[in-house]
């Protein structure tokens, strides 16, 4: 058990100390102030760090917005894609072409939404790129997850990745309304190709004869031929030697009897 006066000597002992250490604490008034004026300058400089963070703040968040508008809101699709032919990034659009959530599309090979037809064309321009490092540009026809089918145009660079590892961007751009365009144009040149040709009429009754032997009305093989469309009406002079009765004088008044 602790006697009394071991808890006296315990109290003195105490009251000692804190002297001691409120001596050691005190400050001339000299060093007080040039401690608070430390302290100020510091709390001066954390305010005006912080001020520059918010401003750095500011600046990445419209750089982030800028990216978003610029990269994932682009009217056409980038990707980047790695040497063995996987996609490792993709904007928005792309994802959007090829009918795959942005999430889901990463790691996923190109060549899944390439059409097998075209797949040839699609590996020999990627390896001329890888070659020769030279961009390379293709249209081939791709494929959205659900089948459809679309026009593509690719235009590929190569670039590195942070460490070192080569990767393909690529940039697609659906052209399938153009090439409908196209493939109709062609359709309407040879149309008129065809009738450009020598074409065999009759030099009495002027039917036309078809590619089958058939002989037919001028209007039903242009008809056949083209898109064009025939109204019936008559011209004056098989007005006159057709119905005689019915002949208008060139003043334009009405019917005559003969």
């Amino acid at each position: 058990m602790t006697s009394g006066s071991d808890r006296s000597e315990g109290v003195e002992l105490r009251r000692r100390a804190e002297e001691i250490a409120r001596g050691k604490a005190a400050l001339a008034p000299e060093e007080t102030r040039g401690m608070l004026h430390e302290l100020q300058v510091h709390q001066i400089e954390l305010e005006v760090q912080n001020e520059e963070l918010r401003r750095t703040q500011a600046e990445l968040e419209s750089a982030r917005a800028r990216y978003f508008d610029l990269y994932d809101l682009a009217p056409v699709g980038y990707c980047t894609v790695g040497e063995s032919g996987l996609i490792l990034e993709a904007n928005l659009t792309a994802a959007t072409l090829l009918g795959m959530a942005r999430g889901t599309l990463g790691k996923q090979p190109i060549a899944r939404f390439i059409l097998k037809d075209n797949q040839d064309l699609f590996y020999l321009r990627r390896k001329r790129l890888l070659d020769t490092g030279e961009p390379q540009a293709c249209e081939l026809r791709m494929v959205e997850v659900d089948g459809t089918v679309f026009w593509a145009q690719l235009a590929m660079t190569a670039a590195q990745e942070a460490d070192g590892a080569p990767v393909l961007r690529v940039v697609l751009s659906d052209i399938t309304k153009r090439k409908l365009a196209e493939e109709a144009l062609r359709k309407a040149s040879n149309e008129i190709r065809t009738l450009r040709g020598i074409i065999p009429i009759c030099s009495n009754c002027k039917k036309i004869r078809d590619d089958k032997g058939y002989w037919n009305q001028v209007d039903v093989y242009v008809r056949d031929h083209t898109e064009a469309e025939f109204t019936h009406g008559m011209c004056p002079e098989c007005m006159r030697q057709l119905y005689p009765g019915f002949e208008r004088d060139a003043a334009g008044s009405g019917p005559q009897s003969k």
